[in-house]
């Protein structure tokens, strides 16, 4: 994982079900929800919601969709109340977790965060506790196959993604993750795009900035521990310091 979003590594598997999508496409309205209360429904002017619609898209949810949402949050507020959440905790093996959510009642996702990092032997704690061991940064996802026949060549792509403004580029099979300054998140998708490099998504992640190396028990344990957690509506994304 290497720090890396977990469900940003669900999004890429191409066999997802029905419930799986249904529950995926529940979480960004939630996402897109929060970020129009925040800074209000103008794509060019809230970042934040600029970055959700992106998620969206990149789940491959229906334009229509993404325009229902904008629209019935656009308006005067009404509905369920939401917040963000953020939980630290660590996992088999003694790996660091972030986890972020959006939830109506916290004191209800809290305890559900608990009961299921219990059940994988883990342990919660205080906040601030981990959070030092990753850094904030932008990420932005590019998909070998998706991009032209003279991008096609992983050391060419790595030189303009560089030459964009990348402090840091990841492999993980075929796909290429490309860290950036938080503030510098918008400008390097624009010069990548003016470079005709397509951008599969670009979001702001949690990066450890060392990796931990498990036993493959222990591994095994954390991926079902992500999968368990993100079973949770609440939950929007985990982060681990967990070494591929």
């Amino acid at each position: 994982m290497s720090g890396h979003s977990h469900a940003r590594t669900v999004k890429h598997k191409k066999d997802l079900n029905a419930q799986k999508r249904s529950r995926i496409f529940s979480k960004v309205n939630r996402l897109i929800t929060v970020a129009i209360r925040e800074g209000g429904p103008n794509i060019e002017t809230n970042t934040k919601l600029r970055i959700a619609v992106d998620t969206a898209r990149s789940f491959n949810m229906p334009k229509d969709n993404i325009e229902k949402v904008i629209k019935k949050n656009s308006g005067e507020l009404t509905g369920e109340k939401l917040e963000e959440v953020f939980f630290e905790a660590y996992g088999p093996g003694g790996i660091a977790i972030l986890i972020e959510g959006i939830t109506d009642n916290k004191n209800r996702t809290l305890g559900e965060v608990k009961k299921t990092i219990k059940a994988f032997n883990g342990k919660m704690v205080g906040e601030g506790a981990i959070r030092w061991m990753f850094e904030r940064k932008g990420c932005i996802t590019i998909i070998l196959e998706k991009q032209t026949e003279a991008n096609q060549d992983k050391d060419s792509l790595e030189l303009i993604v560089i030459e964009a403004g990348a402090d840091d580029v990841e492999w993980s099979d075929d796909s290429l993750y490309v860290y950036v300054a938080m503030e510098a998140l918008e400008e390097t998708k624009k010069a990548l795009e003016e470079k005709e490099v397509e951008v599969e998504s670009s979001n702001l992640e949690w990066k450890a900035k060392e990796d931990v190396e498990v036993d493959e028990s222990q591994k095994a344990s954390c991926l079902k521990l992500f999968d368990a957690l993100d079973d949770s509506d609440d939950i929007q994304d985990t982060y681990s310091n967990l070494k591929d």
